[in-house]
This record gives C-alpha cells, structure tokens and sequence, in this order.
C-alpha cells in the first residue's frame, strides 16, 4: 500500500514523543484512524464524547508536559471538542486538535454536517489552519506541533477527510518536534533594581503560582531570606504549598483569611509565576513586583510597578545572592500565627463533624487526603469540590492536582482522569466529582470500562448545584432551579463495569473509601453529603453580608424556612453573622 498523507502524520507524531491519540472516529476520519491501526504504535484513546477526549488530551498535556493529541471527525464531531480545547488553552498545556472536515470540494456549499472549524477554533487555540493540499500536510503538522508545545497552548489543524488518503511524499527527517530546554531571566540591571526594592521594603509577601513549579527550594529560600510569608494561588498549591515553613494558604474565593490578610499588609507584593485573575485580593497599597515568563501577562490584573520577564527557576538564583539577610521577622510571625489559626478552624471543620449526617465534605476531602497514595493524582470537578480540594488535601512534591481551574467548567473531573490514567497507567488517579460534574458526561464511565483504566472517582454527592446556590445565597437570591434528582450513583457503576459503593452514614466512609482505592479496576464511591455546607471567600464583603441576609429573608418568605434551619446549623453560616 502506497503511502498515504496519514501515514506520514503518524509517523511524524510518533517522532515527537505521541503515544495517544483522544477521540471518537467518524468517516472522515477515517484515513487518518486506519493510519493509526496499521501502525499499531500510537494508540487509539476511544471516548464517549469528543468534549471528554479534549479534556483527556489536557490533562495528559498538564501532567507530562508533552504534546497532547485529540482527534474530531467533521462538524458536530469536531464541534465537540471546543469545550475540552478552551481548558487546555486556558491552562497553558500544548495539545494538537486534528478536526477532520467535509469534502474540499463541498466547502461553501452547504453540504451535509458542513461548519467551519477554521473559524470556529481560533479563540481557543494559538494555531488554526485548514489544509488545503496534500503537500501543504506535513509542513502545517510540523508548524502546528511547535507552535503547542513552543507557546503552551492549543494547535487545531482542519483537514478535508479526502486528504488523509492523499499519496505522500514524505518529508525530510528533522530534529523531534520537543520542547526544547532554555535559560530565560531578567538582566543583572533589572535584578539590581528589584534587589534594592526589596531590601529596603519592611513586609514583604510572596504571592506563588503555577510558575513556581520546578522552583520550590528556590522560592522557599528566597522567602527565608526576606522574612516573606508565601501565599499560593490555586494552580500553585501543589507546587509550594508541601515542606514549606514560610507557607500561609491560599487567597482568592476558594482561600484562607491568613492568605488574604499576609498580601493586605504587605508594603511589598512579589508575584511569582502567576496570573491570579481576581482583583478584590490584591492589596490595597504596596509595591507590586511581578515575575513572568510571559511579558503579556504583566500587570494585566493589577498595576505593578516592576515588571520581569523570566522563569522563576532560572530567575531567583540570580536574585538570591542579592536579597539582604538582616531584617525584622514581625511580618512574617504574625502571619504564621494567623495561618496557624486559620488552618485550626478549618480542620476543626473535617473533624469535629465527622460523625455528623449528612456526611460533611470537609471531613470526605480530608479523608481521600490520608488514605491516598504518596503521588496520587487528584482530579476535582468545578465548584464545591475543588474548594474541598484546595482547602483539605495535601501536597508533597509528588502528589498533583489538575483541574479546570482557569476555565473553570463543568464535568472535567472524570474526562481528565482518563488522560491521567492513559499517561501514568500505575499511578492512582481520584477524580473528586461533583454530582453535577459526572451526570453531565455521564458516559466516560464507559471510557474508563472499555480503555481498562482503573480510575477512582469519589461523588460529592449533595442532590444539588452546590456552588451556584453558594454564589445565589450571596448574591440575595432564593436558590432555584438547582435540584439535582440523583440516581443512585454507585449501582449506576456496578451496572456497567465500575465497582460501586454507597456511603450516607458517617461510620461507613472510611471502610467503604479503602474499598474503592484498592479496588483493582474502575471504582465509584457515591457519597451522600451536607447540601447546606457553605464554601464562603476568605473575606466577606459588605455586599456579601447582605446578599446572604436577603437570601434568609426571602427563604423564610418563601415558606422555605427548613433549608435556612439547616443552613444555621453549620459553622460556616455562623461565621457570617458572629
């Protein structure tokens, strides 16, 4: 068999690390799947929903930091991908969308499944073109691969179906398209100029991302040396957060009010690697300096007044040596002790009620934490759980947490476990799900049965959309329209293949828990836990307070006065009006 313009891709791929490739086939796809078959190296990730395969494909992405490849054949097919696609670009990690299109000749013409993905994709991704000709093919793979990996982001390259099948020409062997290593940091001047900043600044406060990573020690040392409390952004937690003396939580929606109050009284904000979108958390008078290995990113969320262009792995080694040593500590120690007051409140909150029914999350999250492995992979859904997650589970250099936490949506959770899984085959991977999270693609249970991955998948399972009656009650509104009638989850997964277990009393979650983290294949813990737990921000608003004073005034008017009881009973609401 001649060789075909498929071929050529696959091999192409496969010089440059891809051992996966996450989709679903169609008809116009299939040149380029046969390809795949008749190689036999590069595997075939089948998925239920091209949406899942995209979120597979970022999440391999985010753990590896290797190209990614997901695949979509024509219109609907590749439509599908967009959501998955739009997580993947918003977190920075290189994956490869190959959208396959309708005949080239019918381009225009209104033909059957007809859409046009080379306009459609270009918001999600740093590189989208359509082939035209076959001996455009291998060039624009090439162009597309480096550009993902290059600019950690999201390549879409469209190809008329007929093209897969197109007689190839080859092309001349090169390098491997990887991602190749480099120093990049600011000049000594600039170094200079920040060093003196901060050795006459009297509070400084550290504010990690996910930039850090690599440069745990380095960050530590620096903040040794500048008697700085560190605060961690979510993408930064499990990079910083573990062995770390210096650490105070993290800030933002999801943080601690020790994190929010060591950046309010600082005189110095160093931001490291980070792009932390809200700007309610930034302090209110200090001196902004900010590393970033992107210079667009620079002062896009608040005005700083030193901008850095640099990795901080490559960037604080040439500080260091700069920074002053003699300097007062009174900062520092009083952000500590409210840390340490901080974190005893909310762990109060996992073990005071852990006999309590409903089963309360903290006390859940708290509980994955202990009983998982040294380098689990944890995987929450968007909204409650990935509060649970910030808030209660431990990092130690070798655990990871990936989730949608720039793009922030919906049913991520169980579609990025698969690609966890696909990428480390004997590393335990949790994918903490919301209730909400799972029923919407449902489906990958599938997934997980057909590829044979053992994923674990713990259900915050409270019957509701638990984060959005959150942001109801405090923005005054009598939650609606945010009832979830639940089938029982785990016969669900005993149904099709996935060990179930169904926890509702306090005394069962450990043993049921253990269960299904040694369960040898695909397992599903549902458990049913407290609706009326709130996840409040570190610091409320004066509006806040009053959206949640309405909210209880139109509840009880509403002849809803049980779910306010139960909403008193919990610590949390009773913080608000201490």
């Amino acid at each position: 068999m001649a060789t075909t313009i498929a071929d050529t891709m696959v091999e192409m791929l496969k010089n440059s690390g891809v051992q996966r490739v996450y989709g679903i086939p169609g008809d116009s796809l299939n040149g380029f799947t046969d390809a795949l078959r008749r190689d036999g190296t590069v595997t075939w990730r089948h998925a239920r929903h091209e949406e899942a395969a995209a979120f597979a494909a970022s999440a391999d992405a985010a753990l590896t930091g290797e190209l990614a490849v997901c695949a979509g054949s024509c219109g609907p097919g590749n439509l599908h991908l967009i959501n998955g696609l739009f997580e993947a670009h918003r977190s920075r990690v290189p994956v490869l969308a190959i959208a396959a299109h309708i005949p080239a000749a019918e381009i225009g013409s209104g033909y059957f499944q007809e859409t046009h993905p080379e306009r459609l994709f270009v918001e999600c991704s740093a590189f989208c073109e359509m082939v035209s000709t076959p001996e455009q093919l291998p060039r624009l793979l090439e162009i597309a691969m480096r550009t993902a990996i290059e600019q950690r982001d999201v390549a879409v390259l469209v190809v008329p179906g007929e093209l897969f099948l197109g007689k190839s020409k080859g092309r001349a062997a090169g390098a491997p398209v990887r991602w190749i290593d480099r120093i990049v940091r600011p000049t000594d001047a600039e170094l200079g100029t920040v060093a003196k900043v901060l050795n006459t600044a009297e509070r400084v406060t550290i504010l990690a991302g996910a930039g850090v990573e690599g440069a745990h020690d380095e960050v530590v040392q620096l903040a040794g040396a500048l008697q700085a409390p560190i605060v961690h952004a979510l993408r930064g937690k499990e990079f910083i957060e573990y062995d770390n003396p210096y650490d105070v939580g993290m800030t933002g929606l999801l943080g601690f009010s020790s994190g929010y109050r060591a950046i309010e009284k600082c005189d110095t904000l160093l931001m490291l690697g980070t792009d932390f979108p809200y700007q309610q958390f930034y302090p209110s008078k200090a001196t902004i300096i900010q590393l970033d290995v992107r210079g667009t990113q620079i002062g896009r969320r608040t005005p700083v007044d030193i901008g850095l262009v640099g990795t901080v792995s490559d960037t604080l080694p040439a500080l260091l040596p700069l920074i002053d040593r003699n300097r007062d500590s009174i900062h520092l120690s009083s952000s500590l002790k409210h840390y340490a007051t901080a974190r005893e409140r909310l762990d109060d909150l996992a073990i005071n009620d852990r006999n309590r029914t409903p089963i309360h999350p903290q006390y859940l999250a708290k509980l994955v934490s202990d009983l998982a492995t040294d380098d689990a992979v944890f995987l929450p859904d968007v909204g409650s759980p990935v509060v649970w997650a910030a808030r209660y589970l431990q990092m130690n250099g070798r655990r990871r947490l990936i989730g949608s936490f720039s793009h922030g949506t919906m049913a991520n959770a169980l579609s990025q476990a698969v690609g966890a899984q696909c990428a480390y085959p004997d590393r335990q991977v949790i994918a903490l799900a919301g209730d909400g999270g799972l029923a919407m693609l449902l489906g990958e249970l599938l997934t997980l049965t057909q590829n044979r991955l053992p994923v674990k998948i713990v259900v915050f399972n409270n019957s509701s959309l638990n984060f959005v009656e959150v942001e109801m009650k405090a923005a005054g509104f009598v939650t609606y329209g945010t009832d979830l009638a639940n089938p029982n989850f785990s016969d669900l997964a005993n149904s099709v293949g996935v060990f179930g277990r169904r926890v509702e009393e306090p005394d069962d979650l450990e043993p049921a828990l253990r269960a299904v983290l040694e369960h040898d294949g695909p397992a599903l813990l549902d458990v049913v836990t407290a609706r009326q737990e709130l996840s409040i921000p570190p610091t409320i608003t004066a509006a806040q307070a009053k959206g949640f004073t309405l909210y209880a005034l139109r509840t009880v008017m509403s002849g809803r006065g049980d779910e306010l009881m139960d909403l008193a009973e919990t610590n949390v609401f009773r913080r608000l009006f201490d």
